[in-house]
């Protein structure tokens, strides 16, 4: 049976309503942590960073699909013993997670327990045995610590409380499913026994490893809503081949559908969507749901997980460059992307002054073939107003602006 190809507003709407970016801005009421947790369950993970030049990533994920909220509402989700429904562990690297995929991390808990990653070498040596033993035994009758606790007094290095060796031990007990991230103390992490942390209700049944994969496999799909089997391994972030055939399975079983769709210059590649992804499909042909929001992105925002998507859907290559050298950098430290409704229109490097309480974009970009049009410029700053007010900012300043026609019209709008 043949199919029309889905044309490409089509699917760029898709993909951007999977991640819950297609609704106006201002346009939900005021988010509730019930709101805040059903965001984290549709994406299926919220990656955590360090980097703090604005808010750190994982909240600024959030702000680009809720607008301004209380990050103190999304930290209780976590760390609040009466309230937690959210957890850390390793997902799409460092990750909140909802409690009740946890019985899906039990597999990758146990293969650290296994001697998978680095730790064979380090824990099967009898000082590091030792070690995690008395890192355990301190954690189950002082509570909750952090691994500055294990600082020597003197500021000397010892063989058992150095911090480093220390560190690894918490590491080693976390990996393996014993210890937990209780709380964030000036986002040190605090570590607490499994048992003083999981709430009684969460399901701790382990998956069988295909179980585990197909429900991975299942979660990507929908918050990817359009993409290709490649696409599906990055976001789940699992190795390519084993999600190949997870993919084919259930592709074969009518539970992945393949599609034809247009991407960009002109092509037709066969995508992959998940049978319940469907009727998004016609509403967005039939102009029910259109990408109507303007937002900007952190660099590690799920959006972007899926290596290749940004320019096959949108012609847009995302960039980190807070990690190379000055010289080599296009476009700055920490760029943010522009969403415009359904399309990626700019970017800016950003730094917030929180002496003064100011906004600096140290570069704006507008892409390529990109209209300097007045309801975009409205849109734009529209969003920065809000994300201003979200980070306390009182002022803006643009550093540098390409085409400088850019930063102009948005400073005149603000």
């Amino acid at each position: 049976m043949s199919h029309t190809p889905f044309p490409l507003p089509v699917v760029r709407t898709v993909a951007l309503h999977a991640q819950s970016l297609t609704t106006p801005n201002h346009s939900d009421a005021p988010p509730t942590p019930d709101r805040i947790y059903d965001l984290v369950e549709q994406l299926g993970c919220v990656q955590i960073d360090t980097l703090h030049m604005v808010r750190r990533a994982q909240y600024v994920t959030l702000w680009s699909r809720l607008g301004h909220y209380d990050p103190a509402d999304f930290d209780r989700l976590i760390y609040d013993p009466a309230q937690r429904r959210l957890f850390e562990y390793w997902q799409h690297a460092a990750s909140i997670i909802p409690l009740r995929d946890y019985r899906y991390a039990l597999p990758k808990m146990q293969h650290y327990r296994n001697g998978g990653g680095w730790w064979p070498d380090w824990s099967h040596q009898p000082e590091n045995i030792a070690l995690v033993e008395n890192v355990r035994e301190r954690i189950r009758t002082e509570g909750g610590v952090r691994s500055s606790h294990f600082e020597s007094s003197d500021g000397k290095r010892g063989s058992w409380w150095d911090w480093k060796p220390a560190k690894h031990a918490l590491e080693y007990l976390y990996n393996t499913g014993e210890v937990m991230i209780a709380d964030r103390a000036n986002f040190q992490r605090v570590y607490d026994l499994r048992e003083r942390v999981l709430p009684a209700w969460v399901d701790t049944r382990e998956p069988s490893e295909d179980e585990a994969r197909r429900y991975q496999v299942e979660r990507a799909a929908r918050a990817l809503g359009i993409g290709d089997a490649n696409h599906i391994a990055d976001y789940a972030y699992m190795k390519r081949r084993e999600t190949a055939a997870t993919v084919a399975a259930l592709v074969h079983e009518g539970t992945l559908i393949e599609r034809e769709a247009e991407v960009v210059g002109g092509e037709t590649r066969t995508l992959i969507l998940h049978r319940d992804t469907l009727p998004v499909v016609e509403q967005a042909a039939d102009g029910a749901i259109t990408a109507a929001r303007t937002t900007f992105f952190n660099p590690f925002d799920s959006l972007f997980w899926a290596k290749g998507r940004d320019e096959r859907l949108w012609g847009f290559r995302q960039a980190l460059e807070a990690y190379l050298p000055a010289p080599k950098r296009r476009w700055g430290y920490y760029c943010l992307p522009i969403l415009h409704h359904d399309r990626l229109v700019g970017r800016f490097d950003p730094k917030l002054d929180r002496k003064t309480n100011t906004l600096i974009l140290r570069a704006l970009y507008l892409e390529p073939g990109i209209e300097l049009a007045e309801d975009l410029v409205a849109d734009v700053a529209a969003a920065l107003r809000d994300f201003m007010a979200w980070h306390n900012a009182t002022d803006v300043v643009v550093e540098r602006s390409d085409p400088a026609e850019f930063g102009a019209k948005l400073l005149a709008a603000l």
